[in-house]
């Protein structure tokens, strides 16, 4: 449980930093996120943890059974479609964000690949970083 906790925190890190980086290259309009009241620092931290704890439901549901099933296709693409497969994912969360009202808005199917490729490398980053609390070994 701990260490979904800590992925989630890492996710919600990641999509802030890759946020953050859209907005300061000028390109905030294709990646970025709305908070359910936006004068309230609290509600926009709450808004980052709630998108981080989607971004991990749906990558561990429906990413590994993504995975699973188009392994062949993975091997037939070198692994290039994972690039596809992590930005409709991208999409995905943003759809459901947008359900509930507020979170995550991307503002096309290249927007998404690019930013679920930012967010996988700077996630990578953040989670290097914070993998003493997850209680894994480096290894």
């Amino acid at each position: 449980m701990r260490r979904f906790v800590v992925r989630a925190i890492v996710n919600a890190i990641a999509l802030w930093l890759t946020t953050l980086l859209f907005s300061a290259l000028g390109q905030g309009d294709g990646v970025r996120v709305v908070p359910y009241r936006a004068d309230d620092p609290v509600a926009s931290v709450l808004t980052y943890l709630l998108l981080g704890l989607i971004f991990g439901l749906v990558n561990g549901v429906l990413g590994t059974a993504i995975r699973i099933v188009a392994f062949p296709l993975y091997l037939l693409t070198l692994g290039l479609i994972s690039l596809v497969v992590n930005g409709l994912l991208f999409l995905l969360v943003a759809w459901i964000s947008g359900a509930i009202g507020f979170g995550l808005v991307v503002d096309g199917f290249w927007w998404g690949v690019l930013g679920a490729l930012v967010l996988g490398i700077i996630g990578w980053v953040v989670g290097l970083i914070l993998r003493p609390l997850s209680g894994r070994d480096p290894d």
